[in-house]
């Protein structure tokens, strides 16, 4: 029997820093597999991915990988929260022994926070102050509670996939990685490592190849480039001809956002001063981007809070082949391997991301679900 460690990634682009951690995670947990469940082409922050899935699930393939599934958009585009613990289900259902995570504090003990988390009382009273974010809030909570400060977001999604895990029957094991050189979302670059913020902005400057590997730099010269902008003028539309009324039906459409997106929409100019004519101190931009992606693909509270639903395969080693196989003979098979009229109707579970897809091919320009089959890496056969 093959053993697995899991990985769950965006790869927003992927570069040396994700190789690093995919070869981490294997030397690590000892496993013979590595699986990603990776975001499609909308990322977690409420944004297009820069590259199609495609593209991204070849360069993780390419670069160590085994296996990478596709998160369905309604746990792909969620807060960190629910983002963690969609993740965290998918790769237990697919039945890994171990996950791994990048993370600025790697020696904090992850599986007794997780639980902490988990044992902590809700307390909605908690968090209504609106001079101040729910994250700015939560991290009092934690360091309250759990003595834990959380400046950086690998460390809050760490303990979101800790907690995710701790809930589990059989939990996994927890494999925490050291992040090299740079943080997250530090502009500049160390050594041969970038953040994956720092390339979206330098990615028109020939000086990005330097930090990610020479195969995924070759996929990415013929993949078009996909940024909010682009997107900005269905969105601009949209809003010009919702009501209140029908905004209220867009997931996490609360709080009255239906009625400041509405009114400073009518004379903004992009979306970057959209979401700084709609922000408060109560809300974080990326909040604002997330309910502004959700109105833009009419994302409502039924579709979004149906975290049921299939993982579909973007490419495989051959090894990541077998172990398809291998869960696939141990129970019913939760995998699409290839988009038909059936798994692919607007109606099926996979719905929802096959309709967001149609609207990244208007920019993309390449169709991403009908007739794509998942990327197959031979070298090593």
């Amino acid at each position: 029997m093959l053993k697995a460690v899991g990985i769950i990634a965006e790869y927003n682009p992927f570069h040396n820093g994700h190789r690093y951690q995919l070869q981490q995670a294997r030397h690590l947990s000892g496993a013979d597999v590595v699986i990603v469940v990776m975001s499609g082409n909308y990322v977690q922050r409420g944004e297009p991915a820069l590259l199609d899935k495609w593209t991204r699930s070849a360069a993780a393939i390419e670069n160590g990988a085994d296996l990478v599934m596709e998160l369905p958009l309604n746990t792909a585009v969620q807060p960190a929260d629910r983002f963690a613990r969609g993740g965290i289900y998918a790769l237990a259902g697919l039945n890994c022994a171990a996950v791994a995570f990048g993370t600025e504090q790697p020696d904090l003990n992850y599986a007794q926070l997780g639980q902490q988390i988990n044992d902590l009382p809700a307390e909605p009273a908690a968090f209504i102050d609106y001079s101040q974010t729910y994250a700015t809030q939560l991290n009092a909570v934690y360091q309250e509670r759990l003595h834990v400060r959380l400046d950086d977001p690998n460390v809050i999604l760490a303990l979101g996939y800790a907690a995710a895990n701790a809930s589990l029957m059989n939990p996994m094991t927890l494999v925490p990685v050291p992040r090299v050189a740079v943080d997250h979302d530090e502009p500049g670059a160390v050594g041969h490592f970038a953040s994956a913020s720092a390339l979206r902005q330098m990615w028109t400057r020939d000086f990005a190849s330097a930090y990610v590997p020479t195969s995924a730099w070759q996929l990415y010269q013929d993949a078009p480039v996909v940024r909010w902008e682009d997107l900005w003028p269905y969105l601009h539309y949209r809003l010009l001809t919702m009501t209140p009324v029908q905004l209220r039906e867009i997931y996490q459409m609360t709080e009255g956002l239906e009625y400041r997106f509405i009114q400073q929409n009518r004379d903004a100019a992009s979306f970057s001063d959209l979401l700084k004519r709609v922000k408060t101190k109560r809300f974080t931009y990326s909040r604002l981007s997330r309910v502004a992606l959700y109105t833009l693909l009419a994302c409502t509270n039924q579709e979004m809070n149906n975290t049921q639903g299939p993982l579909r395969v973007l490419g495989f080693s051959p090894i990541g082949q077998r172990y398809l196989k291998q869960i696939r003979s141990q129970e019913e098979s939760t995998v699409i391997t290839n988009v038909n009229a059936k798994n692919g109707a607007d109606t099926a579970p996979y719905g929802l991301t096959i309709r967001a897809d149609r609207v990244y091919t208007l920019v993309n320009g390449h169709s991403q679900n009908f007739g794509r089959a998942p990327f197959q890496y031979r070298k090593d056969e």
